[in-house]
């Protein structure tokens, strides 16, 4: 599709920073280079962005927006300084787009309105993550946003309301269910820089001979903090269904003198 076309059609006037990848534009490390970007037109199904790198039709990109998340395209009109995108996605993915764009342009129109929940979410560039249960189980979840205080992800295992669990590293409570996924409350509220670190964590490969992860080991869920007078920079947190809440468990005695 042409851009005149597309200026044609429904869409969102709408600003939002980014980033993306060109195929074959390597850094001296042999890396593909990234650049920023910025969008200034979206609709569900394709996107006008502002960039340094225009790149050529039918170049197949990979772009990421803290508002909308990771999105794959090719490019279909290119302009001095801009390119067309026509999106690569789901259909499920694309109702979240076409609801997420009619949230922005109802702002855009009334200034008033504001976002009801209390914090900020954003989509991490890396979704996929685990999450742990009280009893050490692991199961894999893709991450469909998070926030300082809470994250809602969507798994393959159904989880009861009220469940402690852990996401990556940041423990919780699950708050709310929804088809295929859940809702977690975080116990302590998350550092924003911090959450790609903790909450998003790459799924890792499986090490052969090791046990299945659904074994559990221990009622232990590990987390990324100092432990006070311990050599390894670690500290667990017990997950106890039994009285409903989490309480950390004692730092282990540290072995220098």
């Amino acid at each position: 599709m042409s851009t005149e076309r597309f200026l044609k059609q429904r869409a969102v006037n709408v600003a939002v920073d980014g980033h993306y990848t060109l195929p074959n534009w390597y850094d001296p490390q042999g890396k593909l280079r990234t650049f920023a970007c910025r969008t200034s037109r979206v609709s569900p199904f394709r996107m006008i962005v502002d960039v340094p790198v225009v790149g050529k039709i039918c170049d197949y990109l990979t772009s990421y927006f803290r508002d909308f998340g990771k999105l794959d395209g090719c490019i279909s009109d290119t302009r001095p300084g801009s390119f067309l995108l026509e999106l690569d996605m789901t259909l499920a993915r694309r109702e979240r787009l076409a609801n997420k764009l009619v949230w922005l342009e109802e702002k855009q129109k009334d200034p008033e309105i504001i976002d009801l929940r209390r914090d900020a979410r954003v989509i991490p560039a890396n979704p996929q993550t685990t999450f742990t249960l009280a009893d050490g189980a692991v199961h894999e979840c893709f991450i469909v946003d998070m926030s300082v205080s809470g994250v809602a992800v969507s798994a393959e295992a159904e989880i009861d309301l009220g469940t402690p669990l852990a996401v990556g590293a940041c423990v919780g409570r699950v708050v709310r269910v929804f088809p295929h996924g859940f809702a977690v409350r975080f116990i302590e509220r998350q550092n924003q820089h911090d959450l790609d670190r903790l909450c998003a964590r790459p799924v890792a490969a499986p090490v052969a001979g090791a046990r299945p992860l659904s074994e559990p080991e221990a009622t232990d869920v590990a987390l990324d903090a100092s432990c006070p007078g311990s050599q390894t920079p670690s500290m667990t947190s017990r997950l106890t269904a039994d009285t409903g809440r989490l309480q950390p468990a004692p730092c282990e005695p540290s072995d220098r003198a």
